[in-house]
């Protein structure tokens, strides 16, 4: 067994040992040499401008009358195109029942004749079958129904042309949903 003075002298030694290597690391970093960072550090104040350039001095705001000379219409009033044609769709006869439904949410599903008159079947949103023929209108541009085979259905549309405010043709059809 070893003594329990040998022990505490063995760690005042080793205490020793310890400041010593410490003392011999901290004397190793403070040397006086410098290197790149203190070099950086020294030089970098002499690349700085001294001068900041002044701010632009800044106008005073004057507002501007929209439309001062009255060429220009209004933008916040709303405008329609004024139609020169001769085609224009008749408003004042009385709507069908087809007529609320645009032509996408319709469904041509099948044809029958009777008295050597061919009707469509047409399948609504709403899932009724309703009936029509040549000359019916279908769909909210007064749609005129021109021809009924059994592919599908030809329609004659008159919508207003957003640019001239025209009244213009435009076919349609509606196709046999199998």
């Amino acid at each position: 067994m070893m003594p329990a003075n040998f022990i505490t002298k063995f760690n005042s030694l080793l205490k020793l040992i310890f400041v010593a290597v410490l003392g011999v690391y901290l004397a190793a970093c403070s040397g006086d040499k410098g290197d790149d960072l203190d070099k950086f550090m020294a030089s970098a104040a002499n690349d700085m401008s001294k001068g900041v350039e002044p701010l632009p001095e800044v106008l005073p705001y004057s507002p501007l009358q929209y439309n001062a000379d009255g060429i220009l219409s209004d933008p916040f009033k709303a405008r329609k195109a004024t139609s020169k044609s001769a085609l224009q769709p008749n408003t004042n006869r009385p709507k069908e029942a087809l007529e609320a439904y645009p032509l996408e949410s319709l469904k041509y599903v099948g044809s029958m004749s009777k008295l050597k008159l061919t009707y469509a079947l047409i399948k609504t949103p709403d899932n009724t079958i309703q009936q029509i023929k040549v000359g019916n209108y279908i769909g909210p541009n007064y749609g005129l129904v021109t021809q009924i085979n059994e592919s599908d259905i030809a329609i004659k549309e008159i919508v207003q042309d957003d640019l001239t405010g025209d009244w213009v043709e435009r076919n349609a059809s509606i196709n046999l949903q199998e």
